[in-house]
């Protein structure tokens, strides 16, 4: 394992293994592009400025875009530079003066956001939700097993954590017929996305092959749902405004890199996907993450029980020519688990409210105002050391009169 001349908190998860991407602002600053280690913020316009870093306008940016539509060339030796300079003593005088404390900074959305698209790829979630809203039929659609299902979002409505979610309204079938009103189902989906950097030429879909070549890294991703809005509204086009209010991202990007040793074997896929889906190296992440509700965790979804990893995905979504942008993002969908703590959404934890949680606070079908969502994930890096992603938050505020 390497070791860095920066004082790391042990258990971190920003170690000089991972050195995650964002974009964060001091007072009376621009934002700008930061990578963390430990629990500070190393400026990279800083360094470029000093001259220890080469940038081409990449870094002094408010955001990744930048940066991560150089292309993995730059990506690595961008990295390679930034494991010498924290981990060479010979540099700690001129890099030290670059590093900001936690309580100076404030962190923004790291990228600027092209598309956003929302996949559905966690069979025992698919399942769950399937018998929940189809009790009378198949728990998995006839499509389910042969590709990966996904929905387009809206890129607009995706916030950086921290930002107040402000609780939706909308259309829900009662007894009487549909009314107007706030949503009483209000729900979350504890996902991980990965953030395109290079972009890709219409009319050529991106291989599982090209992955590499063109995702920049990973993030986590809280995708809010209104569940009695969706329920009425999703046949037959699927999600609309019981998503689109608001999906939150975590501010720290960790790069494909840093996952390297987290990598492992997908669940079996029965039947044989297609061939433009079937990829030649695992892709599955062994990452854990942990759902918190005011303070209290919940689950602890694991995303290695994923059936379709994000190459896959990443090739379905070009299959028919679509083209990538810098900023695309892709969230997995809702990551559950085959064990009832394992759930990733309060549909599945509670049944659709039939069997709330005991919290000491009060019992909880779905969200309450005024609640706070946590999520945190870890994975396990070069020697075992942990691999942070940070966390995504949100508070739930009441609906507008």
């Amino acid at each position: 394992m390497m070791e860095t001349w920066v004082d790391v908190p042990e258990g971190s998860g920003f170690g000089i293994e991972n050195l995650p991407y964002g974009v964060f602002s001091r007072r009376g600053e621009s934002p700008r592009v930061g990578v963390a280690i430990g629990d500070q913020v190393l400026d990279l316009a800083g360094l470029a400025a000093a001259g220890l870093l080469a940038d081409r306008r990449w870094f002094a940016a408010g955001t990744l875009n930048a940066f991560m539509s150089a292309g993995r060339p730059a990506w690595e030796a961008t990295r390679d530079r930034l494991t010498v300079l924290l981990t060479d003593s010979e540099h700690r005088g001129r890099v030290e003066p670059h590093l900001a404390p936690p309580g100076e900074v404030e962190l923004h959305l790291p990228f600027e956001v092209a598309d956003y698209v929302d996949f559905y790829s966690s069979r025992d979630h698919a399942t769950n939700v399937g018998r929940i809203f189809r009790p009378d039929a198949e728990a998995l659609p006839p499509n389910w097993l042969h590709l990966p299902i996904g929905y387009h979002g809206r890129s607009g409505t995706v916030v950086p954590s921290g930002t107040p979610i402000v609780r939706p309204r909308g259309q829900r079938r009662t007894e009487d017929g549909p009314v107007f009103g706030p949503s009483v189902k209000l729900d979350i989906e504890a996902e991980v996305g990965f953030v395109v950097g290079v972009p890709s030429e219409p009319g050529r879909p991106v291989p599982t092959t090209g992955f590499r070549d063109h995702v920049f890294g990973f993030v986590l991703v809280n995708d809010w749902s209104a569940r009695d809005i969706q329920a009425w509204e999703y046949q037959p086009l699927g999600p609309f405004l019981g998503k689109s209010f608001a999906t939150s991202v975590s501010p720290w990007v960790v790069p494909l890199a840093a996952l390297e040793s987290a990598r492992t074997a997908p669940p079996a896929q029965d039947p044989q996907p297609l061939p433009y889906l079937r990829c030649d190296e695992p892709w599955g992440l062994d990452l854990t993450l942990e759902v918190e509700l005011n303070g209290h965790v919940v689950s602890r979804p694991p995303f290695a029980t994923m059936y379709w990893t994000a190459p896959q995905q990443l090739a379905h979504a070009t299959v028919n020519g679509a083209a990538l942008r810098t900023g695309d993002l892709m969230a997995s969908g809702t990551v559950s688990g085959p064990e009832r703590d394992q759930r990733g959404s309060l549909i599945e934890l509670t049944w659709d409210g039939r069997e709330p949680l005991e919290l000491p606070d009060g019992r909880r079908a779905y969200l309450e105002d005024g609640d706070t969502v946590r999520i945190r994930a870890t994975a396990s890096g070069p020697g075992g050391a942990p691999i942070g992603f940070g966390e995504v938050t949100g508070t739930v505020l009441p609906a507008l009169h």
